[in-house]
C-alpha cells in the first residue's frame, strides 16, 4: 500500500468499481473540486496498491472522500481488491480517527464494509439518499407510452404550450460563454435556494466543469433564438447524467422546465444512451418520468 497525493498516478485509469458513476469517481472532477474547494485543512490521500486506488481526504474531521457529497452524487473506489485496500489503511491510522464514506451504490459499499470488518471495526450500512435512474427504451414514442397516462398527457401538452407561446423549440449543444453566462443568470433568477446556489466560487467550478472536466451543456430555445432553459450534465456511452438546470423565469407559464427535460430524455434515446439518471435527489418528477431509485449508502465510524 503507498500514500501519496501525486494527481498523476495511473492508477486513476483504473475503472470504477461500483457500474454507471459517471465522472464522480474520475481525477478530473475531483482534481478541479479539489483545486478550488478544497479545505486549506485537510490533505489529499491516494491510497493505492498494484490493482486499486481510493482516493481521500484526511482532515481534522477525519476521513473521507474527495468530493463535497453536495456535488459528488456517486463516490466509488477504482480497481479490484478494496476491501484488503480500506482494511489496511484503516487498520494503520491512529486510534479514534473518524471515516464517513457517503454516497456509495451498493457495489462500491459491499467491499468498503468487507474492509472495514477486516480492520476489525464494527460498523454497518447506513441508507444515506438515492439516484433516480431511467432506463430508456429504444424510441421517445416508447418511452411516452411507459408513462402513465397523466403524464404522458402533460409533456405533450407542455411541448404544445411552448410552442404556441414560444415557437417551436430547438435543443442545441453549445460550449459558449455567452450560453454558459445564461445558465448561470436563469440560476440566480431561480427562487429560494436555487437562486442562492450560484455563488461567484460554484460560478467558477461550473465554468472549470465546462473547460476540463467533459461537462455538457445543452440550451433549450425558443424560435427567436432567445435561451428559454439550460441543462448542465456529462455523458458517457451508456448514461446521461443531469447534473443542474436552470430556465427563464420570464418564460414560467410556457413550462420550459419539462420541456427541457423531455427534450434531454428524447436526445439521450437517439443517441443510443441505455440510461438517463437524475442523479441525487427524491423529487417527485423524477419518478413521474419514469426513474426507479438507486439507493446510495453511507458506511462511517472510528478506528
Amino acid at each position: 500500500m503507498r500514500i501519496h497525493d501525486d494527481w498523476s498516478t495511473p492508477a486513476f485509469d483504473l475503472p470504477a468499481v461500483a457500474p454507471s458513476t459517471g465522472p464522480f469517481p474520475q481525477k478530473t472532477l475531483k482534481s478541479v473540486w479539489w483545486h478550488l474547494m478544497g479545505a486549506d485543512a485537510d490533505r489529499v490521500e491516494l491510497v493505492e496498491n498494484s490493482a486499486g486506488l481510493l482516493p481521500l481526504l484526511r482532515g481534522p474531521a477525519g476521513v473521507r472522500f474527495i468530493g463535497d457529497p453536495d456535488l459528488f452524487d456517486y463516490h466509488s473506489p477504482l480497481g479490484v481488491g478494496v476491501a484488503d485496500l480500506v482494511g489496511d489503511y484503516l487498520s494503520d491510522l491512529e486510534p479514534g480517527t473518524s471515516f464517513r464514506f457517503d454516497s456509495l451504490p451498493a457495489e462500491a459499499a459491499e467491499p468498503i464494509l468487507k474492509g472495514v470488518h477486516q480492520a476489525g471495526l464494527p460498523v454497518d450500512l447506513t441508507p444515506h439518499t438515492v439516484t433516480a435512474v431511467l432506463t430508456l427504451p429504444e424510441s421517445f414514442d416508447e418511452y411516452l407510452m411507459s408513462l402513465g397516462k397523466k403524464e404522458r398527457h402533460e409533456i405533450r401538452r407542455k411541448r404544445r404550450r411552448f410552442a404556441a407561446a414560444l415557437g417551436d423549440p430547438t435543443l442545441e449543444r453549445s460550449t459558449s460563454q455567452t450560453d454558459l453566462d445564461a445558465f448561470i443568470g436563469m440560476h440566480r433568477s431561480s427562487d429560494g435556494e436555487k437562486g442562492e446556489f450560484m455563488t461567484q466560487r460554484m460560478e467558477t467550478f461550473f465554468r472549470l466543469l465546462l473547460e476540463r472536466a467533459g461537462a455538457v451543456l445543452h440550451i433549450l430555445r425558443a424560435e427567436t433564438g432567445e435561451p428559454a432553459g439550460a441543462a448542465f450534465g456529462f455523458e458517457d456511452p451508456d448514461a446521461y447524467y443531469l447534473y443542474n438546470s436552470a430556465y427563464e423565469p420570464e418564460y414560467r407559464d410556457a413550462s420550459p422546465g419539462i420541456v427541457l427535460l423531455s427534450h434531454l430524455i428524447e436526445e439521450a434515446i437517439a443517441s443510443g444512451r441505455a440510461t438517463f439518471d437524475f442523479l441525487k435527489g427524491d423529487e417527485d418528477y423524477k419518478f413521474r418520468h419514469g426513474a426507479e431509485p438507486r439507493a446510495l449508502y453511507v458506511i462511517e465510524g472510528a478506528t
